[in-house]
């Protein structure tokens, strides 16, 4: 008997692409409200009951309301809203971010789905915290840049319409209170929140996240080639990882370093750039905001959990 798939908002840009993905798997079903019921309370009840996973793209408010509608113990959920991301007896779905991540997702009943901005800098922070050569008090600022398809519908219709006009470069999230800061700062290990700086690009998906150091002030400073090798060591022992390590270089420029490289995929690649004698380094993360950053990591913990 095949899996039964429900997406809660499969009408919204998550869950259109998470649609999209499953379309051609013959391994699931996938259960949908008509359209005539979709309004319905009632409805949804009945079809989040009925699912083996049902996965919530939502806004935070619907998602909570989702997952209490559940009156069985047999329902697993991924949730792709901020609303459980650091919520006690939620596992998180990222599952490079550690060893036995995937382990921990597989048993889950209830995984909430990373947001695209933390996956990144997680995935470069994490292994240097846990290995000592960064510590959890180590000031971190994060930059970077997504397509704008990471602000939903709205921020999508607002670039069509303006077309050449839309912003090539718009830094947003300029209070200092990214919603996805708190998950940021648990997942990486860090004992402060950290400065994100985010932006919007003239592009519809794909994003690269970029984590600068600087070093001088530690006790130990590590060299570029340490923290590489941490950061290798760490992806090294997760099997059927995505999160792909580039070799450590002293290049200018990288050409595949570009935002729209993986769109489509569930890939991530990051980097380590360093000149050892500022003792200044750089952490970039490139992947797909829709993918590894939504729909496509989704997809990696609905079959981590279904065992497929």
């Amino acid at each position: 008997m095949k899996p039964k798939i429900f997406i809660d908002g499969e009408h919204g840009t998550t869950g259109l692409q998470i649609r999209t993905l499953l379309a051609e798997r013959g391994d699931l079903e996938i259960i949908s409200i008509p359209t005539e019921r979709r309004k319905e309370t009632a409805a949804r009840s009945e079809f989040l009951n009925a699912a083996d996973v049902a996965i919530l793209c939502l806004p935070d408010d619907a998602a909570i309301e989702s997952v209490s509608l559940i009156s069985n113990d047999n329902t697993k959920v991924i949730d792709a809203s901020t609303a459980h991301r650091v919520a006690d007896g939620w596992a998180y779905g990222f599952p490079e971010m550690d060893k036995e991540q995937p382990r921990t997702i597989a048993s889950a009943k209830r995984v909430a789905n990373p947001g695209c901005w933390p996956q990144g800098p997680i995935a470069t922070l994490r292994p240097l915290v846990a290995s000592g050569l960064l510590p959890p008090d180590f000031p971190i600022t994060v930059n970077g840049i997504t397509g704008y398809s990471g602000g939903g519908r709205p921020m999508i219709e607002d670039y069509v319409a303006k077309g050449e006009d839309a912003s090539e470069f718009l830094p947003y999230g300029l209070t200092l209170q990214h919603k996805h800061v708190p998950e940021l700062r648990a997942y990486s290990k860090l004992s402060h929140d950290p400065i994100m700086q985010p932006a919007v690009g003239n592009f519809a998906q794909g994003m690269i996240t970029v984590v600068p150091l600087q070093l001088g002030g530690l006790d130990h400073v590590p060299t570029g080639a340490e923290l590489h090798a941490a950061i290798a060591d760490h992806f090294a022992a997760i099997k059927g990882g995505v999160v792909e390590v580039a070799p450590y270089a002293n290049l200018e420029r990288v050409p595949e370093i570009n935002p729209e490289i993986y769109n489509g995929t569930n890939r991530m690649k990051v980097y380590v750039f360093a000149n050892d004698k500022r003792a200044q380094a750089l952490l970039v993360a490139v992947y797909d905001n829709l993918g590894k950053g939504a729909s496509g990591a989704a997809v990696q913990n609905m079959d981590l959990m279904l065992g497929l």
